[in-house]
């Protein structure tokens, strides 16, 4: 007697699901724990504290503007990649897609500090463009927001090229040669049909790359100033300066259900969607 396919998912599933517990959900057990008990007594302290702490509500409102303008400057950056890669060969596309990840392959540290090389004040970048133009310029790329830009869209634009490629290939090819034949310019074609039909790509794109963007740390610590503090950066000043982990844990968790509440809602706005075309 065969066994049920429901009984062989789980004697397959098992051990990872095991595994997933408790590499995952026993952590986080604990962050939760920790921020809710001080002294080994329950209390919301640590939470009422972060309301009214004014560094925290601007530390919250500068990673929402940075995880924002990341997504947005990387969706701004790899559509245009995703559209050129649609066009090519597979062969083609193949070779160049793997240029696309060859940043994604490397360390996001060793990243940041190659950025602190080019984009110094005495960088790369800035000596190049003295030389250029015969007089010493020193524009400030660095310890600002612009460096969190650059850093943060050299590693987001992977993961906008992928979901806005896939979108981009799966468009009939009919509906380009039908609407060529009645007329319609190059960039009406992209105004009206492949803008609109690639926008489950850049719905997925935005949505990854902004709850992406909410948990960086490095970045923002390497290249951004006093005014780039983001929450990740606020639980290191917790645990690392104050030694206050009962707060550390707090902001954790609050970041986590901001994630979750996120991607919570664009995934059941999407199920709506999807019943509502009857998919």
């Amino acid at each position: 007697m065969t066994a049920r396919p429901g009984r062989e998912a789980i004697i397959y599933l098992g051990p990872a699901l095991v595994l997933a517990l408790l590499v995952v959900l026993a952590p986080l057990a604990f962050v939760l724990y920790t921020s809710l008990f001080a002294n080994g007594s329950f209390s919301l302290e640590a939470y009422q504290s972060l309301w009214e702490s004014a560094l925290f509500r601007r530390s919250l409102a500068t990673t929402f503007e940075i995880s924002a303008m990341g997504a947005a400057l990387s969706l701004l950056l790899g559509y245009p990649v995703a559209l050129h890669l649609s066009r090519l060969n597979p062969r083609a596309r193949a070779f160049c897609m793997i240029l696309v990840l060859v940043p994604f392959w490397t360390s996001i540290l060793v990243k940041s500090y190659a950025f602190t090389v080019l984009l110094g004040k005495q960088g790369i970048v800035n000596a190049s463009l003295s030389v250029i133009f015969g007089t010493e310029i020193q524009i400030p790329m660095l310890l600002n927001r612009v460096g969190v830009m650059v850093g943060m869209t050299n590693y987001l634009i992977p993961f906008v090229v992928f979901p806005v490629l896939a979108s981009l290939l799966a468009i009939d090819r009919s509906v380009y040669r039908a609407v060529e034949i009645m007329g319609a310019k190059p960039p009406t074609v992209f105004w009206k049909v492949t803008l609109p039909l690639s926008m489950p790509g850049v719905a997925s794109a935005l949505i990854s790359t902004f709850v992406m963007s909410t948990g960086f740390f490095v970045i923002p610590a390497l290249l951004g100033g006093r005014k780039d503090v983001m929450l990740a950066n606020l639980v290191d000043f917790y645990t690392r300066e104050t030694l206050d982990w009962n707060m550390a844990a707090a902001i954790g968790v609050i970041l986590l259900a901001i994630v979750t509440l996120i991607a919570g809602t664009a995934m059941q706005i999407q199920k709506m969607r999807g019943h509502a075309r009857g998919v």
